[in-house]
Order: structure tokens, then sequence, then C-alpha cells
């Protein structure tokens, strides 16, 4: 992270992930919904049944995953946290506009639904926080979401992610082909700071395999864009994409087996608790109602357990 602006990351255009965080997809990239099972077969280690759930986005998460836990707490309550507007797979008013309006591509922003004013016990949020262009700031949200002694579930792209197309880039001096990604340790000082207890950080490498660079490309593009300040600021042409075809095919790794070109992705892990507010010891000191209720109940929660 940036040491001179600790609540943004180094290398993201503020404006470019918004624009992104507003596109409604058609339906999430085959890796989200991988990375979303992967982590809901990890809620068989966490004892405590929720009686509420939310899904942050789940139509860019996935719904494989998002299926999966509705199954597994069947009676938990669920809230779907949609930023925007229409998740449907086709919108034929805009598709027939043409391409150059922003309306085509763009769906109209809406606030999150409003959660629970107590929160909810587990807050899902899968692949979203690595193209956030504020990541503090929706930390911090998310710990609001989560109700007193419920948990936060969390995946995304850790810096290790694409970095033989990262190293292609930078061989041809080309502008980079992508923002830097955080460290999963910054992402656990993170949480704490924002008032989550407890992080929990793991990671693993996917290698992905693919015949041709129009596949690559393709899903590149469906797991989102390039944020960064310094990338190439207009519009390529056909004689770009063949030339870059071209390098893709000369300059990645291929497996040995197959003879497919690969690339790496890094999949950060993370999962954290939010415990009952610390009242500061003072002369004199403040609580809302709804932190002495919660300090209460914790109170009776512990007499009870003696």
């Amino acid at each position: 992270m940036d040491s001179s602006d600790p609540d943004k990351p180094p290398t993201i255009d503020p404006a470019a992930a918004r624009r992104w965080e507003r596109v409604a997809p058609r339906h999430a990239p085959w890796l989200h919904e991988e990375v979303g099972s992967r982590m809901e077969q990890r809620l068989q280690w966490i004892k405590r049944r929720p009686e509420s759930w939310a899904d942050w986005d789940p139509q860019r998460g996935g719904r494989r995953a998002h299926e999966a836990i509705a199954s597994r707490y069947p009676g938990a309550r669920l809230y779907r946290a949609e930023p925007i507007l229409s998740t449907l797979p086709a919108d034929e008013s805009r598709s027939r506009q043409p391409w150059w309006k922003p309306s085509r591509w763009l769906a109209p922003a809406r606030p999150i639904p409003l959660l629970p004013a107590a929160g909810v016990d587990l807050l899902w949020a899968n692949m979203i926080l690595h193209n956030s262009g504020e990541p503090t700031a929706l930390i911090a949200r998310w710990h609001r979401a989560v109700a007193i002694d419920g948990f936060l579930m969390f995946s995304c792209l850790g810096p290790d992610s694409l970095r033989e197309l990262r190293q292609l880039y930078a061989e041809r001096g080309w502008p980079a082909a992508g923002h830097e990604l955080t460290d999963m340790h910054d992402w656990g000082d993170m949480l704490v700071r924002a008032g989550f207890a407890e992080p929990v950080m793991d990671m693993e490498r996917i290698v992905l395999s693919y015949q041709d660079p129009d596949r690559l490309l393709r899903e590149l593009r469906e797991l989102g864009r390039n944020f960064h300040p310094a990338r190439f600021g207009r519009l390529r042409g056909r004689g770009w994409r063949s030339a870059l075809a071209d390098q893709l095919r000369q300059g990645l790794p291929r497996d040995p087996l197959t003879g497919r070109m690969t690339v790496t992705f890094e999949i950060i892990y993370g999962h954290a608790f939010k415990p009952a507010p610390r009242p500061r010891v003072a002369a004199q000191t403040s609580l809302t109602m709804d932190d002495m209720r919660a300090v209460l109940r914790r109170g009776r929660k512990s007499a009870t357990d003696v």
C-alpha cells in the first residue's frame, strides 16, 4: 500500500474503478464461481450457524456459491446487497442504443439496499475487494453491516496474479498490464483498523491454461479492467489486438503436457469477526444506545457461560 495515503491503493484510478462497479455483468466469471465454491467449503470450519447473512454483489460474485450457502443455512434470512440497478442478463432498451452512448454499457447506480440495523451474522463478499478504488471505505461499510459477534468472509486477487502477463508487458516496454494488487497481510491490517478481530488470511495459486489468446483476453475482460493510472489512454485498433495475440502466443509460458498458454492467479481468502465495542475508560464515557445494548448483551452471555 502507498504509505502516503493508506486509505487508497497505489495504482488504481478511482474514476475507472467506479465505472467498473456500475457495469451490470451478464454473469459471474468462471473464476469467481470457482473461488466462491472453494470459499464456501471453508464455512464447515466455522461452528456458528448464522441466523442472517448478506451476499455483497451476488451477480458479480457468483450464483453457485450463493446457492450453496443458502442450502447450508436454509433457515437463515438472506439479504442481497447489489450496487447496480439491473442484473438482468439482457436489457434490450440499452442494447439497441448506439455503442458510444454510456447508457448502453452503464447501469444507473442506486444505493446499497438497507441491511438490518443490527447487522447480519455473515457477510459474504466474493472477488470484489481487489477492484475497489477505496478499499478501506468498503471494509468500513462491511464492518457496519456485520452484527456483533458476526463474521465476514471474503476473497480477492493477490499481487502474484497474472505475473506472466505483467512480465511480458514490462519486457516490451508497454504500459502496465494492470493495477497493483494488495498483499494479504495488508488486508489483514486494514481489517483490524476497521474494527474487525481475529482476521485469518490464506492464499492459494491457481494456474489456468488457454488454447488461444482470444479466449484468454475474453476471460480477462470478464474479470475486470486495467485501472492503472498510467495505462494506455487511447483506443487501440485491430492491428494492435492482432499484434498482442502474437506476443501472447510467443511470450507466455506453456504447459509442458498440453502446450497451452498458462497464467497464474493468486487467490486470497480472509475471514474476521466483529467483536463487541470496548468502551474507553475515562472520567466520563459516552456510548450510543446500540453500543450499550451490545455491551449489556455481551455481559449477560458471559454470566450464563460461567
